[in-house]
C-alpha cells in the first residue's frame, strides 16, 4: 500500500440547510450541515431526540440496506444517506457535522444535486491537516452469485468509477457509466435520479412503505404489460392527473436527463456507500449490478483491506545509505542528554510537524545488565524516553548552552505491542498534534521495527528554560 500526502482535509465554509420530505416516513426533514474540525469525518446529529445522539457516517454503523443505506449507533438511525454522501465526496468535503431533526434525510428529487448546490453555496474551506489516502496493493473482489453482483476494486492511482447495469428489462436494456474525475461529479453524475420498476412501486404504495414519495422524485420504469387500471392507481396514489406511460418505456412524470441516467445514478449510489469506508483511498471500481447492500458489503471488504494495511503505508522509509539530517554530534549539541541515557543515534527526517529518529539497539546497552538477565527486552519507559528524545529535537529551541529543560506532564494511551531485543533497529516517528504554546508540547508517537509497530504514545510535556544562576 502506498501513501499520498498531497491533499489536505476540507470542510464547508459556512452553515448550510435544507428541507424536504422523508421518502418513507412522509415527515418534512430539516438538516442543517455545519462546518467540523479536521479528521471528523462525516457525523450525523439527531437533534430530535434526547441527548442529541449521534452517528458517524461509517460501514460498521450500517444497520440496514432494504431500500436505502441506514447507520445507526448510540440509540440513533439515519437512513437514505446514500445521496448526500455521495454529494460530499463529489464535492471534496471532509468533515461536517449534519444535524438532522427526523430519522432519514430527504428525497429531495431523487437525486445528488439539491445537495450539491448547497454544498457549493456554502463553499469549501481548505484545513491545516493532511488528507492522508491509501493505494491498493492488490484486487478486491465482491461476489454475489445469487444477485449476479460482481464488483471489484483495482490499484489505482486516482479514483475511478464504471457501473454496468443489467436487469433483463426491454425498456432499460445494458447500460454502462463512468466516472474518470471526481471533478465531473457535479455535471454529470449528481442530477441523476433514482429509478424503480412500475410493479415495484405498486407494491411499496400498496405496503404505505413511501408514506412521502412523490412520483417526480423517481424514474418510473414500465417494462411489463400494465393495465389502464393500474395507471389510474398509480395517479390516485401520488394525486396527479394524466399519467401514462411514454415511448420508451418510462412514466410521463419525467423525462430522462441522459440516456443512462439509470446507470449513472447507480454510479452515484456506489460514490455514496463506498464513501462510509472511512478512510480515503484511490482505486479504480468497476461494479456489475451494484445495489446498495452489495456496496455496503463491498465497503467493508474494502476497509478491511486498509485497515490490515495501513500500519504497514505508516512505515517511515528508512534508507541507511542516505546521510542523516543530524548525526550524533549534532544531537548532542541539541539534547541535553549523555551516556548512557542518550537513546537516540540518528535523525533521518525532519519537518514543521514530525521528526524521524533511528535507534539502534545493542546487547552492548547498560540496561540489558540488570533488566531481565538471560532474556534481553528494552524497558518500555526507556523505550518512551527514545521518543520524548526525538520530539525534543522538533520543540527543544536551538541552544549550545543547553538552557531548556523538559518535564513530562502526561503520557496517554500508551502501548506496548512486541518486545524490543538486541539487533533491533528502531524507527522513532513523533508528531506534533497542536502548535507549541507556552512551551506545552503535544505530541503522538510511535515505534517501528520493520513493518511492525512495537509501542506507541500520546504525550504531552513541558519546556522549561532554566533559571539564570547567581553571581
Amino acid at each position: 500500500m502506498q501513501l499520498n500526502l498531497s491533499e489536505h482535509q476540507h470542510t464547508i465554509a459556512s452553515g448550510v440547510s435544507i428541507s424536504g420530505v422523508g421518502i418513507h416516513s412522509g415527515h418534512t426533514v430539516d438538516i442543517h450541515l455545519k462546518p467540523a474540525e479536521p479528521n471528523t469525518g462525516i457525523v450525523f446529529k439527531r437533534i430530535d431526540l434526547p441527548n442529541a445522539p449521534t452517528v458517524k457516517a461509517d460501514v460498521d454503523n450500517v444497520v440496514d440496506t432494504t431500500r436505502s443505506t441506514t447507520i445507526g449507533a448510540n440509540g440513533a438511525t439515519v437512513g437514505t444517506i446514500e445521496h448526500l454522501m455521495a454529494a460530499l465526496v463529489g464535492n471534496g468535503i471532509d468533515n461536517v457535522l449534519i444535524e438532522i431533526n427526523a430519522g432519514e434525510v430527504p428525497i429531495l428529487d431523487g437525486s445528488s444535486e439539491p445537495f450539491s448546490q448547497i454544498l457549493q453555496q456554502a463553499g469549501v474551506q481548505k484545513q491545516d491537516a493532511p488528507k492522508v489516502y491509501y493505494t491498493l496493493q492488490h484486487n478486491i473482489t465482491f461476489v454475489d452469485e445469487e444477485k449476479k453482483v460482481e464488483m471489484v476494486a483495482l490499484p489505482y492511482d486516482s479514483y475511478r468509477i464504471n457501473t454496468l447495469i443489467d436487469f433483463n428489462s426491454p425498456v432499460l436494456g445494458t447500460q454502462h457509466a463512468a466516472l474518470t474525475d471526481l471533478a465531473d461529479f457535479n455535471k454529470e453524475v449528481a442530477p441523476c435520479r433514482t429509478f424503480c420498476f412500475f410493479h415495484e412501486l405498486e407494491y411499496l404504495i400498496d405496503n404505505n412503505l413511501i408514506k412521502g414519495g412523490d412520483i417526480n422524485n423517481a424514474i418510473v420504469v414500465v417494462d411489463k404489460p400494465v393495465s389502464d387500471e393500474q395507471v389510474q392507481h398509480i395517479s390516485k396514489a401520488f394525486k396527479k392527473e394524466n399519467v401514462k406511460v411514454a415511448e420508451g418505456g418510462i412514466l410521463n412524470n419525467l423525462e430522462l436527463r441522459f440516456p443512462n441516467e439509470p446507470a449513472r445514478h447507480k454510479l452515484l449510489d456506489v460514490v455514496g456507500d463506498l464513501a462510509l469506508v472511512g478512510i480515503p483511498f484511490k482505486a479504480h471500481i468497476i461494479a456489475n449490478r451494484p445495489g446498495h447492500s452489495s456496496n455496503v458489503a463491498f465497503a467493508k471488504k474494502i476497509k478491511e483491506h486498509l485497515k490490515k494495511f495501513k500500519n504497514k503505508a505508516a512505515v517511515p522509509f528508512y534508507d541507511p545509505n542516505k546521510p542523516p539530517v543530524y548525526d550524533i554530534h549534532a544531537i548532542e549539541k541539541k539534547l541535553p542528554h549523555r551516556y548512557p541515557f542518550l537513546l537516540i543515534d540518528k535523525i533521518i527526517s525532519i519537518n514543521e510537524k514530525e521528526v524521524i529518529a533511528v535507534k539502534n539497539v545493542t546487547y552492548n546497552e547498560p540496561f540489558f545488565q540488570g533488566h531481565f538477565p538471560g532474556n534481553c527486552v528494552m524497558p518500555g519507559v526507556l523505550q518512551v524516553e527514545a521518543l520524548a528524545q526525538t520530539g525534543g529535537i522538533l520543540t527543544i529551541p536551538d541552544d549550545p548552552d543547553h538552557s531548556y529543560d523538559t518535564y513530562f506532564l502526561k503520557i496517554d494511551n500508551c502501548k506496548f505491542k512486541n518486545k524490543v531485543v538486541p539487533g533491533d533497529t528502531l524507527l522513532l516517528k513523533m508528531e506534533l498534534m497542536n502548535p507549541v504554546r507556552r512551551g506545552i508540547c503535544e505530541m503522538k508517537g510511535t515505534i517501528f521495527v520493520g513493518d511492525k509497530i512495537v509501542a506507541e504514545a500520546d504525550m504531552v510535556a513541558q519546556i522549561v528554560k532554566k533559571p539564570k544562576e547567581k553571581l
